[in-house]
């Protein structure tokens, strides 16, 4: 039902454009019934006829199955779809989403799709996309990022930051397995609890991620100042930069109860606030900083080395801002205030030059991440984690030898 006013869309606009011009591919699931050791092709056949009811006829199908669908299948599909069997294509399952490209160019499906569309190519090079889907399925290496979340149970969620991580360990050479921590497991732990070491001892990175609201927060500080202290490369994103100034105020400007105005309205120091212009109209969705936005480097900065850049627009989805009148303490403190927006008056991305990577940034990165593009401070943490995993194994090899 909810499809509806999107599938008429389809149907008046295939109707008012030249037939070549447009091709209708129907995605649809060919279950597999184990007990009984076969497919069953009817479902498909059903949402064919529902879709033929509205006035659409599919070209192309695409049957989403975990075991090959076989001739015979196909030309079934094919006579009670009304389509030749050629055009019925094997969707199968896969161990990564980036092999669905090469399946597809073995059934013909993309010269099949530009004949329809009388589009003239040639036969593409899929060398480079071969090489990085061998490096996603086998990698030589592995390193292991902790995800500090409150949403681990949910892990859909992240879905853009696990996305992020594979595109970050092909140019770094690595998979990356990811560690996931429930935040609220974190509470009440200081810096010296076992607790803590035994969490974090196999990991090579911290990664916090963004999130709304109050739960989690203080596993997700004790998280971060672990990570500085330990020297174990962080990055932070959204609520992770927030959470990152909250324990840097506490720790290192001495700004006690330092907090956020989102979930501590009654802290002494609140390093993070709503602008001004938000104030009295908080209840309101609307006034969420959302798309993108333009942001300016500082030259010399752990930033710049990740962009080699000295602007970027990267696009955010958050209300509360790093408040301005903290800004000069934290410097004081060694923090650097390495992006800002173009006049200067919003944080995007904060530093610590002297920690082997620490970097958080207010806006996501991780929606800009593509699998031949990993987003530089992706591809950077990674890269990082990888240094920090092969000094923690050579320090381990030299007590082992001593």
């Amino acid at each position: 039902i909810e499809s509806l006013p999107f599938l008429e869309a389809i149907r008046q606009f295939r109707l008012e454009e030249p037939p070549e011009d447009t091709a209708s591919v129907h995605l649809t699931l060919v279950p597999y019934i184990a007990a009984a050791g076969e497919i069953k092709t009817k479902p498909t056949q059903h949402s064919v006829r529902e879709l033929r009811s509205i006035g659409i006829q599919p070209d192309f199908l695409m049957c989403r199955t975990c075991q090959p669908l076989g001739e015979e299948a196909r030309r079934k599909i094919g006579l009670f779809c009304n389509l030749p069997v050629s055009h019925v294509f094997d969707g199968r399952d896969v161990a990564s989403i980036y092999e669905v490209p090469l399946t597809m160019h073995e059934q013909d499906f993309d010269g099949l799709l530009c004949k329809r569309l009388q589009l003239a190519t040639h036969e593409p090079d899929l060398t480079e996309w071969r090489r990085m889907v061998g490096l996603i399925l086998n990698p030589p290496d592995r390193v292991r990022i902790a995800i500090v979340g409150k949403y681990i149970e949910l892990k859909d969620a992240y879905k853009s930051v696990t996305e992020a991580f594979i595109h970050a360990g092909i140019p770094n050479h690595v998979g990356v397995d990811q560690v996931w921590i429930d935040s609220e497991s974190l509470e009440g732990a200081d810096v010296g609890d076992a607790r803590l070491r035994e969490i974090f001892a196999t990991v090579h990175g911290v990664l916090v991620p963004g999130g709304f609201g109050d739960r989690g927060i203080p596993g997700k500080v004790n998280a971060i100042r672990f990570a500085r202290e330990q020297g174990i490369p962080c990055l932070g994103i959204c609520l992770g930069l927030q959470c990152a100034m909250i324990e840097i105020g506490r720790d290192l400007v001495g700004l006690e109860r330092a907090g956020s105005a989102e979930f501590d309205p009654d802290s002494p120091h609140p390093v993070i606030h709503l602008m001004e212009k938000q104030k009295g109209i908080v209840n309101l969705g609307g006034t969420m900083r959302l798309g993108a936005y333009p942001c300016v480097i500082e030259a010399g900065s752990l930033a710049h080395r990740c962009y080699g850049r000295n602007e970027i627009s990267e696009r955010h989805r958050h209300r509360y801002e790093v408040n301005n009148d903290y800004r000069e303490a934290f410097t004081r403190a060694g923090v650097v205030f390495s992006g800002t927006s173009p006049d200067g008056n919003l944080v995007e991305i904060m530093e610590l030059p002297g920690h082997p990577f620490f970097i958080a940034a207010q806006f996501h990165p991780e929606l800009k991440s593509r699998p031949r593009r990993p987003h530089p401070l992706f591809r950077s943490f990674v890269a990082a984690a990888v240094v920090h995993r092969d000094a923690a194994e050579a320090q381990a090899t030299e007590r082992a030898a001593g």
